[in-house]
């Protein structure tokens, strides 16, 4: 039986005798394919800290990856989700907070940030607050005006108090700045690029060898990114097949539309993966999609984790024209635009990057791109931020 919890050592052995400084980061998903959460722990260990990181447990819950250099501990909920689960969550959490010892807290994203702000009140130590978006725009919250208002007054009340402060992206950060009049950091999220790194043969992961590869990934994929879109899209397309890898609200509508079509040799899910595992499919692709739909202010300011993923892959980029994204793709000539979200019109354009004067084009420059946007580069600013409170 797969056991939830931290493989690791004692989590109160190591914590007693520790002569470092420690660092708390709380995040309310099951942690593992949290890429960004990640990479700020990381940051967080070379700045000297010893970092425990807290999510939650779930039914699927990966395993903790044995090469993590920081420990991490999942509380059992009795809630999965709904105002029961939120509520649950923040109450566990502010608890196990308040009775860890701590130097530093760091909360990812406003569901994270009640307990994070009241026990560094309580306990006078320092807090560094991550807006990984613009939560209270984001579609769920746009549809039940009243849950948006609670999370209104939440970042309201907190956010103008933070002294340490970052977010995905300027556009985001200038969006806060304005609404809050404090400053925002902007760290994007582009990951380090894997060292060493052999991708599988397509015949090792079992993809078709006659036909392009088409991905679409992502621990998010929920309403309004286009994915069932996407879906009848392929109803189009002959020469190539839809991977769409990892999770998120509009699953079990994929799963159905993918059923009721017959496009089960067209369209393959894959349910979450940890990052070792998913590069593999990234580096086999022969075209990534970021397709979310304009109709809200959360996704017309984002700039997702995949791009950059793709780009480290060398993968040409078919996306909706969303100002970041635009900016990266129209800067090193990357990739190019779906004009619509018909999904006759997403054939076409899929079928017109995929011819190989096109993929030429375009992987010729991914080098420029992976010069200019690394996480070395990018990483600085975290570890001012951090250096920042520890001082």
């Amino acid at each position: 039986m797969r056991c939830n919890i931290s493989i690791f050592r004692p989590i109160s052995t190591k914590y007693l005798f520790t002569t470092k400084k420690i660092a708390l980061v709380s995040v309310i998903n099951d942690l593992v394919t949290d890429n960004r959460v990640n990479r700020n722990c990381t940051a967080l260990v070379e700045s000297g800290y010893d970092v425990l990181l807290t999510g939650r447990a779930l039914p699927n819950s990966l395993q903790i990856p044995i090469n993590w250099p920081f420990k991490a501990h999942r509380m059992k909920l009795l809630f999965k989700k709904g105002p029961a689960f939120y509520l649950f969550f923040n109450v566990r959490l502010f608890w196990f907070l308040l009775f860890k010892k701590a130097d530093l807290l760091f909360a990812n994203d406003l569901d994270t940030l009640l307990p994070n702000y009241l026990v560094s009140k309580i306990k006078g130590i320092p807090l560094i607050y991550d807006s990984h978006e613009l939560f209270c725009e984001v579609p769920e919250l746009q549809k039940t005006p009243f849950k948006r208002k609670i999370w209104m007054r939440l970042e309201n009340w907190i956010v103008p108090q933070l002294k340490n402060c970052i977010t995905v992206n300027q556009s985001i950060a200038g969006i806060f700045e304005k609404q809050y009049a404090i400053k925002f950091v902007a760290v994007r999220n582009i990951s380090e690029a894997p060292k060493q790194f052999v991708p599988k043969l397509k015949a090792e992961l079992g993809l078709p060898l006659d036909k392009h590869m088409v991905l679409l990934q992502g621990a998010g994929i929920n309403v309004d990114r286009g994915a069932e879109e996407l879906i009848d899209a392929m109803t189009y397309i002959d020469n190539a097949v839809l991977y769409i890898v990892g999770g998120g609200d509009v699953w079990p509508v994929l799963q159905s539309k993918i059923e009721a079509k017959q496009l089960k040799d067209k369209v393959i899910l894959i349910n979450k993966i940890p990052k070792s595992e998913l590069l593999h499919y990234t580096f086999n692709a022969d075209l990534g999609l970021s397709i979310d739909k304009d109709n809200n202010p959360n996704y017309h300011f984002s700039l997702p984790n995949k791009i950059f993923d793709y780009l480290q892959a060398g993968v040409p980029i078919l996306a909706s024209r969303l100002p970041e994204i635009e900016n990266v793709i129209n800067t090193y000539g990357t990739g190019d635009f779906i004009t619509n979200h018909e999904p006759a019109s997403i054939a076409v354009k899929i079928k017109e990057m995929l011819l190989p004067q096109n993929q030429a084009r375009y992987r010729l420059n991914m080098q420029k791109a992976n010069e200019a946007l690394n996480w070395n580069a990018e990483k600085i600013k975290l570890m001012e931020v951090i250096a920042r409170v520890k001082n």
